[in-house]
This record gives C-alpha cells, structure tokens and sequence, in this order.
C-alpha cells in the first residue's frame, strides 16, 4: 500500500532510473506525483469518425498517422499530416511547424482535437493547429490491454500532462503511473484542513479531489475542468492557499511580538520632517508617513511595503522616515539594486538632507579601495547618519554603530538572504521599509509580501502633467524623428530605448537573437548601430548619448550626469535606464520595437518624462508583424496610465510565473494555485487562516489545530522556503 510520504520510484512502472528524470520536475515522493496535475484535458467520450466530421465543428478524432511533411511556401514553412481510419483521411495542417518534423512517424496512434475547416483548394477536410497526443504505435497497442485502453485513453474526458525529461516521460505515462499510484494509494490520507472548514466551504476529502482532478467523473463540466473550477480543484487550491496563509500569519505575529526600537515622534523631530521637504507634499504622501511614523514608534519592528506608481515620491517619504530614525540617534542603510540607482538616490538625498547637517555617503562595489574603507570606518564609528549602497552594505566588512531602518528600493531585485542579511546588521532588530515602483495587484501583495503592512502612493505630485502615448509603425519613423528634433528646438530632451545593445548580445537574454550588427535575423534594431545612425545620419545636428548595461559604473554616472545637465539632447539606450533615472526636462520617449517588451516594463520606461510642467510624449514604434497579445499590450499603454491596472492586465496576460522576480524574492512556485485566477479562494483561504491563529473559531477543536500544525511543519520549508523574510 502506497503512503503520500512514499518515494516515487517505489510506485509500480517507475523505478530509479525514470525517479531521477521525474526529480527534474520537483517530483520527489508519491504526493508530488498526484499533484502534477494535468495542465488541460481532452474530450474524448465521443471520439468522431473522419467520415462524421463536419466543417466548422470542434472535435476530437483518433487515427493512425499515415504521412507527415514540411511544405516551404513564401510566408512561412507549414507541416502537414496526414491521418487515417482505414480508407477515410483528414490532413493536419500547424503553421511554423518545422519543430514538428520528427514528432510523428507512419503507423503511431494519435488522438487529435481541433477546428474542422474545408481545405483551401480542395474538397476534403483539414484540422489546423489541432492540440494532439501520440498515444502510441499500432502494435504497441494491440499487445495491451484493452480495457485499460479504453478506460484511460478514449471513452472518457482525458487529462493531458506536461511531459518531462525531454519528452522520455510522456502524459501518457503520465496517465497510467498515477492512475495506478491512486488505485495502490492507501484509503485514508492524512488531511491538515480541519472537518469544520471543510464542511462550511464544501470541500472534498483530500482523496476524492485527487481522484477527480485527474480523472474526472461522468457529467463533470468540462468548461470547469479547463478553467480548474471543478469541487476537485477547489479543494486543492484551497488548502494550498489556507497553509501559506497561516504560516504567513503566524509569522506576521512573531515579527509583531518581537523586540525592535521605538522610535520618539517628538515636535523637534516633526520640526526636522518639515525642514526637509523640497514641496508640498501630496495627501497620499502625508497619510503614508502617518502610517510608518506610528510603526516606527511601536517597539514590535516596522515591516511596511511601500508601493507608488513610477513618480509618486515615494524616495522623499523614506527619507522623511530616515529622518524621525537620524533624530532618534540611530543610523539608516538605504539599499538599491544598481550602481546607478544608487548613485542617484545618493544624489537626492544629500541634496535634501545635508543641507540640515545630516551626514550621507555612498558605499558600491566600484568605489576605490581607500575610499571604501574610509566609509566603512565613519559607518562602524557612527560618524555617518545615512548611508546608500549596492549589495556592498551587506559585506561582513560593513558595520553599522546603531542601524534603526533599513530602507530596501525596488526590493524585488535583491534576493531573499541579502534582505535578511542588512536586517541583521543592527544590534536590535531594525525597522524595514520596502519600497517597489512596480505596481502590484493586491492579489499577489497580500502573498507576496503578506508578512508585510502595505503603504500605497496613490497620487502624484503636483505639477504632473499626463504623458500623451502614441502606437505607430516604424514605417512612420520619419515623423517620429522629426518631432524628436522640434522638441529639442524647444529646449527639451529625448530617450530612444532599444531592447538589444547589439545584434549578438544584450542586457536582457529573452531578447538576445544572434545577427549582424544592426539588426537580428528578426530584424531587432540594437542600441549601438543606430546611435552611430542617429548621430550621424537622421539627426547629426543634436547632441547624441549612449547609455547601455555593459558601461562601467564610473562611464554610466558620467553619461547620465551630461544628460541631466542639458549636455545631452537625446539619450540612445537600452532598459538600463527603466528605473530610477529622473531628468525633468526629457520630455519624449522613443520606444523601437515595443512589441518585444513587456507591459509593466514598458511602463517603467514611460515613467522617465513626465517629471515636469511640459507636455511628455511616449511613442511606441513597432517594427514587423505584431502579434495580436503585443496589440493588446501596445493598445493599453496606450489607453492608460494607471500602474496598478497595468499590473493586473500584465499578470493576466503573462500569468504569475515569475512576474517582478518574484521567485527571487522568495515566493512560493504554486503547484495548484494560480493568484490572478483564484482571487476569491485567496481572500477566503487568508480570512479562515487569520481565525485558526486567533483561535476564534469554535467548531475548530484543539486535535484540528496540533493537524494543522503538524501538517504546516511537514510542508512549511520544503514547499514554501524563505517566504517569511519580509
């Protein structure tokens, strides 16, 4: 009798040698099998006959394959294949197929699902892009049983796997170890989620969700299956998202209970805060201080996120709490993921604070030797009041005198340990500020950061003008050139960002397409070729900078130094510029090659202009084809300028995978789960957690609360790792 706990080589048909391929896909015991849940499924309880099909219908056919090719046409290359039930045909067409070429061979068995359409110049029918399955070779076939054929493969609705191992593990496979695994599985299965809960939420037992996840019974919706909304899928999510929550919860508790600094709102310190601010502040900022001043009083440590839409001020409002920490005598460390965005927040703050007698330095890792350790010196003996950095600030060399804050920017960037580490430089446990440009949907902060109190910068300062975004082809780049050029006559400035430095190399791998100088075998215009088309070519009267990822951190400063003293019209970059870069007066951003970038990055991107009273301008210029998810993309930046609607759109468009590093910052990989798409189930699954900690619910008995504990120690670490470091 198979146990949850059981190792996966241990059920029958696997075996140590499929195990280690099966570990490449995080299935380690019998439990991580029966969650490899199906990714969709087919139906086919009613497979059709190719003599039945019918033009214009969905559905799923079951043939032999009896020939394939690649046809090369003047658009594009198209595989075909052709497949049989005895004398009758139907021809399987998938557009830049070419990858298909030795995926079927004549005499396989293949379930297909697709549109039926009348083929273009003929008389008979085809399938394009039909989802398909090899089930397997005629003879193969005919040598097993029948009846487990029948029941698992045709005649039903069939799950469909991702296969691992470099497709040797097929969903096939798939579907005949876990449907033995489940007829082997022992008949009670050790359940964490109270009876109560289930009972009051209508969940299943843990079992019969298995059982149905995989394979479904007669009658199930198959619209639920595809979406996941079946009672089966249901209860797994559920309980998935109810074990995070109470262990984020009963972290929060811990972190609350904890001995930090309390912090002194004094009027001398609020007379302090006052001296400081360049302008008025906005009323989203004054409410966001009152929220991390009445932390910093509290002896429990802050853990707060501060999230503002790109130029919301949120670098004043962190400087403002560096302030109540300075005036208590405590030190600050500000850390920021780049050189340059380091060198920046230096900049600003010593532009506001060393006017009041506080002292700042800049700690990075290209400083010189000597001037490095004259930092750490005045840093260890408390001569420095705020100190700005790289991950420099976490080196076992750097010792604070008294750290109270720690303020983390774009903290999404750094990983979790490096986080922990800063925070552990403190005698007493510092309060943390973190603060992130990157809009996030209140779905994935209440997980994400669900340790965390949430600040949100809602408002932008005065004086804001709205950016006017635009969409055209680069077939209008003439224009677009000519603009650029009337708006430097103006006085203004101009960013053009390009997703590649070079034909052969960038600073983000997802682009990189190898090519000739200018341009990749997909045509991507890169940085460097058209700065020199820029300056010397379409715009050789204006003053033409270049900006890229591999520039030492000495040349970046000194680059972006000239641009921001008006040196520079137009600076030519890649997305190194994409935060924390403040010029006033650019007021036109170029985008080449939109299409290939995300909506969240191009909205960091766009967040550049903006930054004063003159009208802004962003133009997305598209070069090609554009896919109709690119259009979606293009179209919304184009609609709005709300971050936080930006964000959820990006996350619904890209799913959650690894949306702003979030496996970096330590976010839990979900095997069930899915934080857009299970909205609902996360806000119930956090409230019923919030009532086990505070033991506030009375049908939960004390053997339901040591199951749920026990249940969250055994899967805590190995599932959701560090997720409990703010």
């Amino acid at each position: 009798m198979l146990e949850l706990h059981t190792e996966a080589k241990y059920v029958k048909g696997v075996g140590p040698r499929v195990a280690e391929w099966l570990e490449q896909k995080n299935i380690h015991t019998v439990e991580d099998l029966l969650y490899h849940l199906p990714f969709r499924y087919e139906d086919r309880l009613n497979p059709r006959g190719i003599t039945e099909l019918r033009a214009g219908e969905m559905a799923t056919v079951i043939a032999e394959v009896r020939s394939s090719a690649v046809f090369h046409t003047r658009r594009m290359p198209i595989f075909q294949m052709v497949a049989a039930q005895g004398r009758a045909s139907v021809r399987c067409k998938w557009f830049h197929g070419e990858y298909l070429r030795d995926r079927f061979k004549p005499g396989q068995i293949v379930a297909l699902y697709g549109k039926v359409d009348k083929e273009w110049k003929g008389k008979g029918l085809e399938i394009v892009q039909p989802q398909f399955e090899i089930i397997g070779e005629a003879e193969e076939l005919d040598a097993e049983d029948p009846s487990e054929i029948e029941s698992l493969e045709v005649g039903r609705i069939v799950p469909i796997y991702e296969s691992a191992a470099g497709g040797k593990v097929t969903s096939r496979w798939f579907r005949r170890i876990i449907h033995s695994a489940l007829q082997n599985l022992s008949p009670t299965l050790p359940d964490g989620l109270p009876p109560a809960l289930c009972r009051r939420h209508h969940l299943l037992d843990r079992r019969t969700a298995f059982e149905r996840a995989h394979f479904p019974v007669a009658g199930e919706s198959f619209t639920d299956l595809m979406s996941s909304r079946t009672s089966a899928h249901k209860r797994l999510i559920f309980e998935e998202l109810f074990f995070l929550e109470v262990g984020l919860e009963l972290r929060r508790r811990k972190l609350r209970q904890s001995t930090g600094i309390s912090f002194a709102l004094t009027d001398s310190v609020r007379e302090a805060i006052k001296k400081i601010l360049p302008f008025h502040p906005t009323a989203a900022q004054k409410r966001v201080l009152k929220e991390i001043a009445q932390d910093m009083q509290h002896p429990a440590p802050m853990r707060r996120l501060l999230q503002g839409d790109v130029g919301s001020g949120k670098t004043i409002v962190a400087l403002q709490a560096a302030v109540i920490a300075i005036e208590n005598g405590h030190q600050v460390a500000f850390m920021a993921p780049t050189e340059i965005l380091a060198t920046q927040h230096y900049l600003s703050a010593r532009r506001i604070l060393e006017e009041a007698g506080y002292r700042v330095v800049l700690l990075t890792g290209s400083l010189e030797e000597e001037r490095k350790r004259n930092a750490r010196r005045h840093i260890a003996q408390g001569g420095v009041h705020l100190v700005i950095g790289t991950h420099a600030l976490i080196q076992e060399k750097v010792e604070f005198s008294n750290l109270g804050l720690v303020i983390v920017d774009e903290q999404h960037r750094f990983g979790v340990m490096q986080r922990f580490k800063l925070m552990r430089k403190g005698a007493a446990e510092p309060d943390t500020l973190v603060m992130t440009a990157t809009p996030i949907p209140r779905t994935l902060a209440l997980t994400l950061y669900g340790d965390l109190d949430t600040s949100v910068l809602d408002e932008l300062p005065p004086g804001r003008t709205p950016i006017t975004t635009r969409s055209v082809s680069d077939q209008r780049a003439d224009e677009v050139w000519q603009f650029v050029k009337k708006q430097v006559a103006a006085g203004r400035q101009a960013y053009v960002v390009y997703p590649v430095i070079e034909g052969a190399a960038s600073d983000h791998p997802e682009l990189e397409l190898p090519g000739e100088l200018k341009t990749s075998k997909s045509g991507l215009k890169a940085a460097m070729h058209m700065y020199d088309e820029l300056r010397k070519k379409i715009m050789p009267e204006l003053r033409i900078g270049l900006l890229h990822g591999r520039l030492s951190p000495d040349e970046k400063d000194h680059t972006m130094r000239r641009f921001k003293e008006g040196e520079i019209d137009v600076m030519v970059s890649t997305t190194v510029i994409e935060v924390g870069v403040d010029v006033p007066n650019a007021t036109v951003m170029v985008i080449e090659h939109a299409e290939r970038f995300g909506l969240a990055q191009l909205h960091q991107l766009r967040g550049r202009i903006g930054r004063g009273s003159a009208k802004s301008y962003c133009i997305l210029m598209t070069g090609g084809k554009v896919s109709p998810e690119a259009e979606r993309r293009l179209n919304e930046m184009v609609r709005t300028q709300n971050g936080f609607e930006i964000a959820e759109l990006d996350l619904e468009i890209r799913g959650f995978g690894d949306l702003g590093g979030t496996r970096q910052a330590g976010m839990p990989t979900f095997r069930v789960a899915n934080l857009l798409r299970d909205r609902k189930l996360l806000e119930l699954a956090r409230d019923e957690a919030a009532r086990i900690v505070d033991r506030s619910d009375p049908e939960v008995t004390e053997v339901d609360h040591r199951q749920i504990m026990k249940h969250l120690k055994n899967h805590w670490q190995r599932r959701y790792g560090l997720v409990e470091v703010g």
